[in-house]
């Protein structure tokens, strides 16, 4: 196991997979695969040897308990993992293109009262919070959970926490609006009431990662440089734009990194996913403030290697690399 630990908070869900071309709602077949970017980076670091603890909620249904099951068989640990017997498990919706590409087109499964990873528990946090932080040195998160009121407690109690022990915080920004609204909504900006949540998360990370599009759409421009320069702390940035090369500040080195091209590309759900558990993967052995540029290239280079190698197969967890795969596609 690597040296270290990481804590990974947010949802945990289903993706449904509909065929190449088609619509998920109704043509066949169709593919459920584990999902939910926190849930895919806390896997993808426990297949790299990474100790991981995940803090979520998933449904008292098959679909939790089989994800459950998941998470023990890639040794995380499940000691803040929470259970609702209410909500079911979130069903998302994903539209895939021709090329692997795809697109959310909704959710199943709300029996009236959302999901369950909508309800994620601030006081079982509190409860559990010994026995996932035990030797933590990252807190990696995306934004989902401030989507809604009862996990949104429960998210800024363990941001605030985190860094009062010390640890560090690695945020995918992550916009989805569908998420935010549940429903498939065509205004794709956030709101400034959406937009000041997420504000109030970003000044207190060591670690933004975003896509290009979300970059433009919250701080109108793509330069990780203006973008780490908007806050006080100045924390790293890195900027992904699909298959093309990856802008990225680390601690005070700046570069532009190309993506590697896998031999196929199957379906890119969770590839970013993968690039960011790579990162956080090297970043557990260095000191994010004592970098070099060289170190710096290296980390990026690792993140886009895990990226790619998802790529190859279908949903995020499953085709999730091992470290000798990644040590053989570098080589």
């Amino acid at each position: 196991m690597n040296v270290g630990s990481v804590i990974a908070i947010g949802e945990a869900l289903i993706d449904r997979l509909g065929p190449l071309g088609g619509d998920p709602s109704f043509d066949l077949p169709v593919t459920d695969c584990f999902g939910g970017a926190p849930a895919n980076v806390a896997c993808a670091l426990g297949r790299l040897g990474v100790n991981v603890s995940f803090i979520s909620c998933l449904g008292n249904d098959s679909f939790g308990e089989n994800f459950k099951n998941l998470l023990i068989q890639r040794e995380i640990n499940i000691s803040g993992l929470q259970q609702d017997m209410f909500r079911p498990t979130r069903v998302v919706l994903v539209r895939r293109d021709s090329d692997g590409e795809r697109s959310f087109e909704g959710f199943e499964g709300d029996k009236g009262m959302g999901f369950a990873d909508q309800a994620i528990s601030r006081e079982k946090i509190i409860r559990d919070w010994p026995l996932v932080t035990e030797n933590a040195q990252w807190l990696v998160a995306g934004t989902i959970p401030l989507a809604s009121e009862i996990s949104s407690k429960a998210f800024l109690w363990c941001i605030e926490n985190a860094l009062h022990a010390g640890i560090k915080i690695a945020l995918d920004l992550n916009w989805r609006p569908t998420f935010w609204r549940n429903k498939v909504s065509t205004f794709l900006e956030p709101s400034t009431k959406e937009k000041n949540q997420i504000f109030s998360i970003l000044k207190n990370v060591s670690l933004i990662k975003l896509a290009k599009e979300e970059a433009q759409c919250f701080f109108n421009t793509s330069d990780p440089t203006r973008i780490s320069s908007s806050f006080a702390h100045r924390p790293s940035v890195v900027v992904t734009d699909g298959s093309n090369p990856i802008s990225w500040r680390l601690n005070n080195h700046i570069g532009k990194s190309f993506a590697i091209t896998p031999s196929s590309v199957v379906d890119t759900t969770g590839a970013g996913d993968a690039f960011t558990a790579g990162l956080i993967y090297k970043l557990i052995s260095f000191d994010l403030d004592q970098i070099s540029q060289k170190i710096a290239e290296e980390i990026i280079q690792f993140g886009i290697a895990c990226g790619s190698h998802v790529c190859k197969g279908l949903g995020a967890i499953d085709a999730q690399p091992y470290l000798y795969d990644i040590d053989n596609l570098l080589s």
